[in-house]
């Protein structure tokens, strides 16, 4: 099969049977995805003790800006660890990381923190209307993220990703109501101990849809009917 650089379509036969596909451990896979998001926590919230510690920091400016900078670096690093791994990268994280790096940028360039505050709405934002627009030309995009995590039919993978399509959108609103009505501190703490749970929250709420279009429980239900 042609390789390419993007993760393929998990939901083409081709990819499913392909014997050189490799896939990331789904711990790992979360592991990479959620640890810049912690490492510019981290670096807020520590962002005095970072400047004792390693004082070329200082240079960077306040504790937001040196966030935003070893945020850049964990996430060009989660995206080489993917790479390394499978020989291809994941399409949301690398949207996702592509907007960390310019808006990143700007705000450092620009020594404004407006521009790395938004970043969230415009990406989930994105997501959404991606997602839902997926849906329109009959494209279940979901299947790209949760793939090595569950098998689910045609019809189970256009549901979720309805949801989670709606949901983006969601935390893009929320995000726009912290960022602009709270300190730094609050905003930077609500995208890790807030936007987090959240998402946990969701996802688990998503279960029973899971296990209803599951290819594993699904296959029995087809015989059966096919047995009448």
């Amino acid at each position: 099969m042609e390789e390419s650089i993007f993760e393929r379509d998990p939901s083409d036969p081709a990819v499913r049977t392909d014997p050189a596909r490799k896939e990331i451990n789904p711990l790992l896979k979360l592991a990479l995805e959620l640890g810049p998001l912690m490492v510019f926590f981290f670096a807020n919230s520590r962002g005095e003790w970072l400047m004792e510690r390693f004082p070329v920091l200082a240079n960077i400016g306040e504790p937001i800006y040196i966030a935003t900078a070893l945020f850049m670096v964990a996430t060009a690093i989660a995206l080489a660890a993917s790479w390394i791994l499978v020989r291809s990268l994941p399409i949301m994280p690398l949207v996702s990381g592509v907007f960390v790096l310019v808006f990143g940028g700007l705000t450092l360039w620009f020594h404004d923190d407006t521009f790395i505050k938004i970043k969230p709405t415009i990406v989930n934002a994105l997501f959404g209307v991606i997602l839902l627009g997926g849906l329109w030309f009959s494209k279940s995009l979901l299947s790209y993220i949760f793939d090595s995590a569950f098998k689910l039919s045609p019809e189970g993978w256009r549901k979720l990703t309805m949801r989670w399509g709606v949901f983006f959108l969601v935390l893009a609103v929320l995000n726009e109501v912290v960022w602009r009505n709270f300190s730094n501190e609050t905003w930077a703490a609500f995208k890790v101990w807030g936007t987090m749970p959240i998402t946990l929250l969701f996802t688990f709420a998503q279960m029973p849809l899971v296990m209803k279009y599951s290819i594993e429980q699904a296959a029995p239900e087809k015989s059966a009917r096919k047995d009448t």
